[in-house]
């Protein structure tokens, strides 16, 4: 099976899934038009937002959604407990013309984004709805996690270059494509990854690796033969066997190249304590006659560890960063969520639903949701999520769902947009964004609107995101039902 396999297969999901839509099928419930939207519990990394990432690669599944007779007949080898077929004959039958025939509408990827709002809302039969939820949530949760961690790596690097160098490292090839993808949007400047630097037009770039020295009876011959093979590409790798001799060994075979019409690009240090190597190597280059040279650094870098670094007076130029990029290490999962926010009913009228938990946070949105960001003095003030069924729900006021007592208000100067965009009509693509070079220029555009205090690392302040105060009060009142009035 190719790695691009799943790409539209109707078996991309988890399996209960599948087994709800024959539910469905045989409740005659099927065609029933309901709203679904997805959203995060908790900003990653302890930090105070994250960057909406992987809806192209979603949107692309769902036009092609399909099931193969193949797949068909996989499903119809599946037994209950008693041996008999799971799914019903005429369920299996249906499903061979099943297309997504829905409405997605979604926060366009690059924007900034905050804990308990929707970023992304699926209009449209029940069954359809139900069968994109693991697609969805696998993309979106995965490469948001990774496009934020790229940002904060990219932003503790103080305009530096930030190459993402992890695909070795990264969670099989299919992540390791997407963990690219991120990566760039986030904010690097290119990849080692060659196939995604081919497949997505992101600049690729390389050096050598600590075998190429040790192939070499010496570090001098093997810095002449990388140079005689790739003269205009010479960054050398110095820290094989002794780093700072590595350094002159550098300058010792740049100069040579130098006379023959070629220019040194630099060296990468790949371990031991790369504050204190740096400012040395930065001497020995500037000494050596080479001001211009880059120095690269990498080894298990990270935002703090960058941000260390450069308090510490590091001498780098070019950030190489790969495990703790594509892994998004310290945090695994995004945590994203996907669940029913409204149905229609047989007169044709949205009825909101609801779910209930002793977990505040997991008490669901009714609604057909919709959220309004507001600005201030070119600023992000605040998001509010808003009912888009309901005509009555219009207040300027927006309840903190966490806490009740906490509202918020909003002026007239404040101006407002809706985050959620059309994505797809009836299955059709009407506006996703493709090109990467626009979306990173929007995340660019977008964290320059987020104040300082969201974006630190250590203890950010919590960003305004509430509830419109007639959703809010729904809510309350549909929780205040499902409970027996107690």
């Amino acid at each position: 099976m190719s790695i691009d396999s799943y790409q539209g297969s109707g078996l991309f999901v988890d399996f209960y899934e599948l087994t709800m839509a024959n539910g469905y099928f045989l409740a005659g419930l099927h065609e029933r038009e309901t709203s679904f939207y997805l959203s995060f519990r908790e900003s990653p990394f302890q930090g105070g937002y994250a960057l909406m990432c992987g809806l192209e690669e979603a949107v692309d599944h769902l036009e092609q959604l399909h099931f193969t007779a193949s797949d068909i007949e996989f499903l119809a080898e599946q037994t209950g407990n008693d041996g008999a077929g799971l799914f019903d004959s005429r369920f299996l039958e249906w499903l061979r013309e099943f297309r997504f025939r829905c409405d997605v509408d979604a926060v366009p990827e690059g924007t900034v984004v905050f804990p308990g709002e929707p970023l992304l809302r699926v209009t449209g039969s029940i069954v359809a709805c139900q069968l994109v939820e693991t697609m969805l949530l696998n993309s979106i949760n995965f490469q948001t996690l990774v496009a934020t961690k790229a940002a904060r790596v990219c932003q503790a690097a103080h305009g530096d270059p930030v190459v993402e160098f992890g695909l070795r490292r990264a969670q099989g090839p299919n992540g390791g494509l997407s963990a690219t993808r991120a990566a760039y949007v986030g904010g690097c400047t290119g990849t080692s990854n060659t196939y995604a630097a081919r497949k997505l037009g992101i600049p690729v770039s390389g050096t050598h690796a600590h075998s190429w020295v040790m192939a070499f009876d010496d570090e001098v011959e093997a810095f002449s033969a990388y140079a005689a093979a790739l003269p205009n590409n010479c960054t050398f790798v110095v820290d094989t066997y002794d780093t700072l001799r590595g350094v002159e060994r550098a300058v010792e075979v740049g100069t040579r190249l130098r006379q023959q019409g070629f220019e040194m690009v630099g060296i990468r240090i790949d371990s031991g304590d790369l504050a204190w190597l740096s400012i040395r190597a930065r001497r020995l280059l500037d000494e050596g006659g080479f001001p211009s040279a880059k120095i690269v650094a990498s080894n298990e870098l990270d935002e703090y560890l960058i941000e260390s670094l450069k308090e510490q007076g590091a001498r780098i130029d070019v950030w190489g960063v790969g495990t703790k990029l594509v892994t998004a290490f310290d945090q695994p999962a995004l945590g994203g969520v996907y669940k029913l926010s409204a149905i229609r009913d047989e007169a044709g009228e949205w009825q909101p639903r609801v779910k209930v938990s002793d977990a505040l946070a997991k008490v669901t949105i009714p609604g057909v949701l919709g959220v309004r960001r507001y600005t201030l003095d070119g600023r992000f003030a605040g998001d509010m999520v808003h009912d888009l069924s309901s005509s009555r729900m219009d207040s300027t006021t927006m309840v903190d769902p966490a806490d009740p007592i906490r509202t918020k208000s909003f002026e007239s100067g404040e101006q407002s947009t809706e985050l959620l965009e059309p994505v797809l009509r009836a299955g059709r693509r009407v506006g996703v964004e493709r090109d990467l070079a626009a979306i990173r220029e929007r995340v660019a555009c977008q964290l320059a609107q987020v104040d300082d205090s969201i974006t630190r690392f250590l203890n950010p302040h919590t960003y305004p995101v509430g509830l419109e105060k007639g959703l809010h009060d729904l809510r309350t009142q549909l929780v205040l039902d499902a409970r027996g009035g107690q």
